[in-house]
């Protein structure tokens, strides 16, 4: 479909406002559906946008269709997925935007009552309240705490701090049970529950749970009006149906496929559920049944599966279900209608919360309760399916032995698949304007991180500040390590002490285990490390100095520092420099070394650096790096930058480049391949790229 630059765009109610960018879904005239993106000029503008319910505002627009980038690696987020999945032609630039009108819809007219309950909420309750009671009562999830967040992910209930199918029928039942008490009649208290559930699904977000729970209780409570009785899975089923059938792309959202294959769990799990009277054990078999069923399809798209979630979601279903929830609801009826009384509530509730709170921050501490499994293919998750559901079988018949074994042998084969690889692995991380390298030996015998990627961060306006900061080792690394199935670090190098290179190491070192550290001599006592030290003294992890001549081997794979050749931490050119050797192929890595440094190592290691297989170019390409006569000298087969798309410094230079050209050197940018990995035997070398993958996905799905 093409996409004019000038066009009228009519905004969803899917859309959010972070720093100096408003993003989300929008109509276009030709009916088209983009993802449009604005950048506010001023900050001024900013809050007008800030104060309206956009959904149905109408505006002429000049703009470009540019495509989605390219995704850091495998693992990572994909953008393209995402616009995919939500029906979307593309992302749409705006450059120029001027109001033109409002078009009224019962969607838009929704989507205002949201924003009204939005802004009440913010208006009314504590600071520390209102992330919950938006994500409970409306499904807004912009405001929760990462770290909150991440904690509930550890414990595997952030089903929780969303609006569920289980939310729903507890609503549901709330006001049928209210209507009743109010003498309304049982049908006409039916069918006010039938009218309201699907305008509190637009209210609630319109998650794919809220449909899933919403349409299954329409669809069964319109079965009763019409004496023609509707069973549950015939009605999951329909429900499935109708909502894939309206818009096709939903079967590829995640919340889609974790609500429906969870919910299947239930229905088909009777026999299981009913083989106990107490209370304990039923909640325990609900949330092993579930667990057990959405497990491969967890691993598959998040490569780590809380162990603790099993007791976790015992103590805390009821908690949130039959307390936290009831008392936010409360709370925001009361605001709107007895403000004194929610003040009074709110001054006992808030403390109480508040200590849920710290226990929940406590119990996601204790060590040892993530499972950290990789992405496995398709076929070990189809195993793992094939043995959930043997396993359901054997429990029904009471014969627990042989469920155990049906569920362990394939979670064992999962477990232990992503070592069983021959050659060694090294991945340049594509991680913007930084570094990021990670080496796997054969077998997983040791795994190595050579600096972490970070960014460079500049003072800005407030108003142009994000909620919160994008993290590169969050974001990039750590999905990678956890989508390789690599649970621990045996070795960090952090070359030397730049942002870009360091700054993502303590976000690593939060989420996966690290066993030791190397440094540059002296480089840990500048201040851009001080955050790295301060947790590497917490965790009491091994720091140690590294400089030329220090060598090891394990295995076939030999290791040795070539630079700095003294303790004298003065920058750039006392980079830590790696040789790898294994079999033929010999791989340079040189963090952010220039000229001068380049020239010292050619001295030193004049034999041990020539005819290099690989070069990791110093700097990322500027043009005080890649001096000629070192290029001459190490000759290297593949040379690859490692830069940021777009970067301010304009990496790699112009000059640097057309040198490699020059001399006839073959290279590739992480900018403009994604990251880039190596597969080595010894006597042959695989190199594929995100780009290539990405291609390859898309030739597979036609």
């Amino acid at each position: 479909m093409d996409i004019p630059k000038e066009t009228t765009l009519t905004w969803t109610d899917t859309y959010t406002i972070n720093g100096a960018k408003l993003r989300g879904f929008a109509y276009l005239e030709n009916g088209a559906k983009v993802y449009a993106v604005q950048t506010f000029q001023s900050e001024h503008e900013k809050q007008n946008y800030e104060q309206i319910s956009l959904s149905g505002h109408t505006f002429l627009v000049k703009g470009n269709l540019v495509p989605p980038t390219l995704p850091s690696h495998q693992f990572a987020f994909s953008m393209e997925n995402y616009i995919l999945s939500h029906a979307a032609q593309g992302i749409y630039e705006i450059e120029q935007s001027t109001y033109k009108e409002k078009k009224n819809s019962l969607s838009s007219l929704l989507a205002e009552q949201r924003f009204r309950v939005k802004k009440h909420i913010e208006a009314t309750f504590p600071n520390s309240l209102i992330a919950e009671a938006q994500a409970l009562i409306i499904g807004e999830q912009e405001n929760v705490d990462q770290e909150l967040n991440r904690a509930y992910q550890k414990l595997g209930i952030t089903h929780l701090f969303a609006i569920s199918g289980l939310h729903v029928a507890l609503v549901s039942l709330l006001v049928f049970e209210l209507l009743l008490r109010l003498h309304i009649r049982r049908e006409h208290a039916t069918i006010i529950i039938i009218i309201a559930l699907p305008l509190y699904a637009c209210i609630a977000g319109g998650a794919p749970s809220v449909w899933r729970s919403v349409t299954v209780v329409e669809m069964i409570m319109i079965s009763k009006i019409l004496s023609k009785k509707l069973s549950i899975d015939d009605a999951l089923s329909l429900s499935f149906i109708a909502l894939v059938l309206y818009q096709p792309s939903i079967i590829f959202q995640i919340g889609f496929q974790l609500s429906y294959l969870a919910t299947v769990a239930l229905v088909f799990s009777n026999v299981i559920l009913q083989s106990t009277q107490s209370a304990l054990f039923q909640s325990f078999y609900i949330t092993s049944v579930c667990q057990l069923l959405v497990y491969p399809l967890l691993i598959y798209h998040f490569f780590e599966l809380s162990l603790s979630s099993f007791i976790a979601n015992i103590v805390f279903v009821p908690l949130f279900s039959f307390i936290i929830l009831p008392v936010n609801l409360v709370l925001f009826v009361l605001t709107l209608l007895f403000k004194p009384g929610a003040q009074v509530l709110f001054l006992i509730y808030e403390p109480l919360r508040g200590f849920v709170a710290k226990v929940i921050m406590w119990c996601q501490s204790i060590p040892y309760q993530m499972w950290v499994t990789g992405r496995p293919s398709v076929l070990l998750c189809s195993l793992a399916f094939l043995g959930v559901l043997c396993a359901f079988v054997y429990i029904e018949k009471r014969k627990f032995k042989m469920a155990l074994i049906c569920i362990l042998i394939p979670a064992l084969v999962i477990h232990l698949a992503p070592r069983m690889h021959k050659d060694i692995r090294i991945t340049f991380l594509s991680v913007g304007q930084g570094d990021s390298i990670v080496i796997e030996l054969p077998y997983r015998k040791k795994v190595y991180v050579v600096d972490t990627g970070g960014l460079l961060r500049f003072e800005q306006e407030k108003w142009k500040q994000s909620k919160t900061e994008y993290e590169v080792g969050r974001r990039i690394v750590v999905p990678y390590l956890k989508g390789r199935g690599i649970k621990a670090v045996d070795t960090m190098i952090i070359t030397h002490a730049d942002a870009d290179h360091a700054e993502g190491a303590e976000e690593v070192m939060e989420e996966i285990k690290v066993k030791e550290i190397h440094v540059s001599p002296n480089s840990w006592e500048k201040s851009v490390m001080e955050d790295i030290i301060a947790h590497i003294k917490k965790e009491k992890i091994p720091l140690k100095e590294k400089i030329a001549d220090e060598k090891w081997r394990v295995g076939d794979a030999y290791f040795e520092y070539l630079s700095p050749t003294d303790t004298q931490y003065e920058g750039n050119n006392d980079s830590l420099v790696l040789l790898v050797s294994f079999g033929k192929y010999k791989i340079l890595l040189t963090g952010d070394l220039e000229e001068d440094g380049e020239m010292q190592l050619v001295k030193n290691n004049e034999q041990k650096i020539t005819d290099l297989s690989i070069l990791k170019v110093g700097h990322h390409g500027s043009k005080t790096s890649s001096a000629e006569a070192f290029l001459k000298h190490t000759k290297p087969s593949l040379s690859i930058f490692s830069t940021g798309l777009n970067n301010r410094y304009k990496h790699p230079s112009k000059e640097v480049v057309e040198r490699f050209q020059k001399l006839g050197l073959p290279t590739l940018n992480t900018a403009e391949v994604g990251s880039i990995e190596l597969k080595m035997t010894k006597e042959n070398c695989e190199i594929t790229t995100t780009s290539q993958l990405v291609e390859m996905k898309k030739a597979l799905s036609k």
